[in-house]
């Protein structure tokens, strides 16, 4: 009877438990890499727009610049 609750019920068993463990450890794994990711594209994203805002702060002084220069004549 041992030999048969072993064999059909414990071991099933173990294995089930070994299959999600692997499986929760590859989860893990997988959302620290998209997490990684994420967190270099919005870095990433983040100095584009202040290059950008910089830019478009840039062009409108110019464009101050030269509507006082056009007032000035």
């Amino acid at each position: 009877m041992l030999q048969f609750i072993i064999q059909w019920l414990a071991a099933p068993l173990a294995f089930v438990v070994w299959f999600l463990f692997m499986k929760s450890t590859k989860n893990e794994r997988d959302i620290a890499v998209l997490q990684a990711k994420y967190e270099s594209a919005t870095l990433a994203y983040d100095r584009e727009m202040k290059e950008l805002k910089e830019t478009v702060k840039a062009i409108f002084n110019k464009l101050d610049n030269i509507e006082q220069a056009l007032r000035d004549k």
